[in-house]
């Protein structure tokens, strides 16, 4: 039975987006850069015991009726479901996270990436990587600098693997790590379910969430809360209490929970 599709106009008035509905490469911009602006990064629901699904169907009502965010799995498929529509080729390719990670550390395939093709080119598109996603797509091109995000990103490949890699200061750091290969839907409901579930998944043990803002991007990893701005400059300050939390989930991210909300079980290294 096929998939109901996407509502794209609830989808666009969650984005405030009135422009052309084409397959250009305009659009693909627009399009990605408002959803990094109106969907908040998030995993609250993994910390409030709520589980994670990722049909479309169910993705939907979250991020955009109830307008709440999610992560990868959540983040990618709506954005998948909308660039079809709009007529984009789009494929998912699971990834391995590598973002400060030693390289002698594996890490298993936990991250939905979305590459996008039209008549103009291809691009890999990603609302769904937290503290790191882009802002806007990335063209498909290896070993190029490209302004796509507060840090700098580029393209490159070693062997069959395409490497996404981000630069801070001088220093290139990947990102995660791909292949061309399709990945089915069994991967991601396996990727989903490991991320979601495991107690050694870093969305068990972290409070982590991002949004794009104008030229900076905000990000709360447990008590820290971040506005990094795209020249380089970083204001952190300590969540001490609940309600400071409860106070820039609202303010930063446009996620009003009810006053006594608590995230996570008495110790956690959230406020809780």
């Amino acid at each position: 039975m096929p998939e109901p599709a996407l509502d794209l106009a609830a989808y666009f008035a969650r984005l405030g987006y009135n422009g052309p509905r084409t397959a250009t490469p305009d659009v693909l911009h627009e399009i990605h850069l408002r959803h990094a602006r109106a969907i908040p990064y998030e995993n609250l629901d993994v910390l409030l015991g709520r589980g994670i699904r990722i049909d479309l169907a169910s993705v939907e009502q979250k991020l955009v009726h109830q307008k709440r965010g999610g992560y990868c799995f959540e983040q990618n498929t709506l954005l998948a479901a909308a660039l079809r529509a709009l007529g984009f080729r789009v494929t998912l390719h699971m990834a391995r996270v590598r973002w400060q990670v030693p390289a002698e550390v594996a890490t298993p395939l936990t991250h939905l990436v979305l590459l996008v093709a039209g008549d103009h080119g291809r691009w890999i598109a990603d609302v769904g990587f937290g503290s790191m996603s882009l802002f806007t797509p990335l063209t498909f091109e290896f070993d190029r600098e490209q302004v796509v995000a507060v840090e700098p990103r580029r393209l490159v490949q070693h062997g069959s693997l395409i490497v996404h890699q981000a630069r801070l200061g001088e220093a290139w750091g990947d990102v995660y790590q791909f292949t061309l290969d399709e990945a089915p839907a069994i991967d991601c409901e396996l990727g989903n379910w490991f991320t979601s579930t495991h107690p050694s998944s870093r969305f068990h043990q972290n409070l982590t969430l991002a949004r794009a803002g104008d030229g900076c991007r905000y990000a709360v990893l447990n008590r820290e809360f971040t506005i990094r701005h795209i020249d380089g400059r970083a204001e952190k300050r300590e969540l001490a209490t609940p309600d400071e939390l409860l106070a820039v989930l609202a303010q930063y991210f446009d996620l009003p929970f009810p006053p006594g909300t608590r995230f996570g079980p008495p110790g956690s290294p959230w406020p809780s």
